[in-house]
């Protein structure tokens, strides 16, 4: 079944991860997807996993755009080249993202200005770009925080308060825009399989830690995100938005407490 078919999708940070997964799935879907990121040769290693699948309504649907999005004309112009190609914007993933480690006592105040940027101002610059596109549309965003964004984690000062930011502009969105016709929800992951966690990935013991708290008892995959991402960007979601969903295995529904 092809949800997307005759629909535009941008996802940012998709040479990677997440992005990577879920700009796959919108194709995989019938999306025209634009991929979005500062690495050329990794969008386009992306785009290489896309399904050659001739009922697409574009026979080129796709189109790779080099952007830093934490820089504001850089987003503008990206923007300004997807409706060149594609005249038309269905559906937003803000998913770029980097995760920054350290209390505030060991951070730079430039450590904690560039969480910020790419996390949240970057959030902030395409949803403003892309609004009233979707507005024409009557499309949605679909932004990927983290459970990081709704408690807290230690030694990850400037990420949990960039994720937190991300997770409440969610709501404000939805607010703001659900009577322009535009749903606006997160998704939140807990620890997954990416570039981002090869700490935990390469470690037993930090693993044995996580697991614990985790009612599924495993790592999620990009795949297991992407899944959520375009079931909140599809018509199935019609009547969801401000909605921030976790997509953690179960660890959001424990108080703490271990399994004794």
């Amino acid at each position: 079944m092809k949800r997307f078919k005759e629909k535009t999708v941008i996802v940012t940070g998709a040479g990677s991860g997440i992005g990577r997964a879920t700009a796959i799935r919108f194709a995989q879907e019938g999306a025209s997807v634009v991929l979005v990121g500062r690495t050329p040769e990794t969008l386009q290693a992306t785009a290489q996993e896309f399904p050659e699948d001739h009922s697409w309504i574009h026979t080129d649907n796709y189109l790779t755009v080099t952007c830093d999005i934490s820089v504001q004309s850089q987003v503008q112009e990206m923007v300004q080249a997807v409706i060149d190609k594609f005249e038309k914007i269905d559906i937003l993933v803000n998913n770029a993202g980097k995760a920054t480690q350290g209390k505030i006592t060991d951070l730079s105040a430039e450590d904690w200005k560039s969480a910020i940027d790419v996390n949240l101002n970057g959030t902030f610059y395409v949803s403003q770009a892309v609004m009233p596109h979707l507005i024409a549309t009557k499309g949605n965003i679909v932004n990927v925080s983290s459970l990081s964004g709704v408690g807290g984690d230690w030694n990850m000062a400037a990420y949990n308060a960039a994720k937190a930011g991300v997770t409440n502009l969610t709501r404000t969105l939805a607010l703001d825009h659900g009577p322009d016709g535009v749903r606006v929800n997160a998704v939140n992951p807990s620890v997954t399989k990416t570039n981002m966690t090869t700490a935990i990935q390469d470690n037993e013991a930090k693993q044995d830690k996580f697991f614990a708290r985790s009612a599924l008892g495993r790592l999620a995959t990009p795949e297991d995100i992407a899944a959520a991402i375009t079931f909140l960007a599809s018509d199935d979601a019609a009547m969801i938005t401000g909605v921030n969903l976790p997509v953690d295995g179960g660890v959001s529904a424990s108080n703490g407490q271990p399994n004794f």
